[in-house]
């Protein structure tokens, strides 16, 4: 495969998944904030602190308030990852690599971007906010959903699902990241019911909370709920059933094309830390320095793959 179609599926797939974590880390931000008494606009500088934006919000603002951070997030098309900007950027690198999807699966995103458009045409107020997330969760689930039933398993699919799975494992971490290092600043607050509450807005966002609550049995506990995001395999957003992946489809394409990359030693070597550590010790060494660690790692495995595969633009 030419660099540049895998360059292009690899990117229409990490966009689509960024631009609907960028939306469940909305969905974060609004779920925490209503268990916060006195909830402040500064609640919001963590959202954009862990979505990496927060240097670029303030170029564009003065003054950090909820509404804007919310609307710089959703829409705004200054800001490269916005919902809006990830969505019309997933749409044109599967224009560009048309010819290697099925008509369902451009059809599907093309969908999406329209729906998407004709939605964030304009600020979206609070009451409409709820519905407009679950719109973009649900036109992405379609994309997934069409290209699941319809692609042949092979190069272009491991591509895809490569930049599926890091973006996956980069938002479940910023997500997480949200709860431990901006919105829960007390420490005196730990494992109080607003404590509680706060992670069990964190399942909510990222659609895990039914299932959470089979494996625990609803047990609300920041160990358990940390354990199941990072390190439980069977959990799809989690760290570790993301690294599974990963490591399977580089595996595919080094049987594929004969080599293997550095890429591969370096998604080996994460899953196995996953594997081999417990959650007491994450949250020993702490769960935001982890985290910083892990996302750290997980960049330079995209930059990696990029490199091995000689994407270019």
């Amino acid at each position: 495969m030419l660099g540049r179609t895998a360059n292009g599926l690899y990117w229409m797939f990490r966009y689509i998944e960024r631009g609907e974590n960028i939306a469940r880390l909305i969905d974060a931000g609004l779920r925490m904030a209503l268990t916060r008494s006195g909830s402040s606009d500064e609640d919001w500088d963590g959202v954009l602190q862990s979505a990496g934006v927060r240097e670029d919000f303030d170029a564009v603002h003065g003054t950090l308030t909820g509404a804007d951070a919310i609307d710089y997030l959703l829409r705004d098309r200054a800001n490269p990852s916005s919902v809006m900007s990830c969505i019309e950027a997933a749409r044109n690198n599967a224009r560009m690599v048309r010819t290697a999807l099925t008509r369902e699966t451009w059809e599907a995103t093309n969908e999406c971007w329209i729906e998407l458009k004709n939605t964030l045409a304009k600020r979206v107020r609070a009451a409409d906010m709820p519905e407009a997330i679950g719109m973009i969760k649900r036109c992405t689930g379609l994309i997934r959903g069409a290209f699941h039933g319809t692609m042949l398993r092979d190069d272009v699919y491991n591509f895809s699902r490569i930049g599926t799975f890091i973006e996956q494992a980069d938002n479940t971490a910023r997500i997480l990241d949200v709860k431990y290092y901006v919105l829960l600043p007390a420490i005196a607050k730990v494992g109080s019911s607003l404590d509680n509450m706060q992670w069990e807005s964190i399942l909510r966002s990222v659609s895990a909370h039914r299932s959470y609550s089979w494996v625990y049995d609803g047990d609300y506990s920041s160990a358990n709920i940390a354990d199941y995001l990072i390190l439980n395999d069977r959990m799809p957003r989690s760290l570790a059933y993301s690294y599974d992946k990963i490591v399977s489809n580089l595996g595919y394409l080094a049987k594929a094309y004969g080599e293997k990359h550095a890429a591969h030693e370096t998604a080996a070597a994460t899953l196995a830390a996953l594997r081999s550590r417990s959650i007491n010790d994450i949250m020993d060494q702490g769960l935001h320095e982890f985290i910083e660690e892990f996302i750290v790692h997980n960049n330079r495995l995209g930059e990696e793959v990029s490199e091995g595969y000689r994407f270019y633009r």
